[in-house]
């Protein structure tokens, strides 16, 4: 059983993911969300407010994944 680090787990703030996000020269980049290490990505359709949190949404009604 391994025991991930810390950083995979905590999360970002709003803040610190715009931080982040300033830092890529090409500020045109299309934003994709992965939770396969990147083997397949959804681009971000929506940022809603949902239970204090920031959520991050794809709105693709098939099932086609980008790499």
């Amino acid at each position: 059983m391994s025991i991930e680090p810390d950083w995979v787990t905590r999360g970002k703030t709003i803040r610190q993911l715009i931080i982040e996000l300033q830092t890529f020269e090409d500020q045109d980049l299309e934003v994709h969300i992965s939770t396969d290490d990147g083997t397949t990505s959804k681009c971000i359709s929506l940022v809603t407010k949902s239970n204090d949190r920031a959520l991050l949404k794809n709105c693709e009604e098939n099932s086609n994944t980008s790499n």
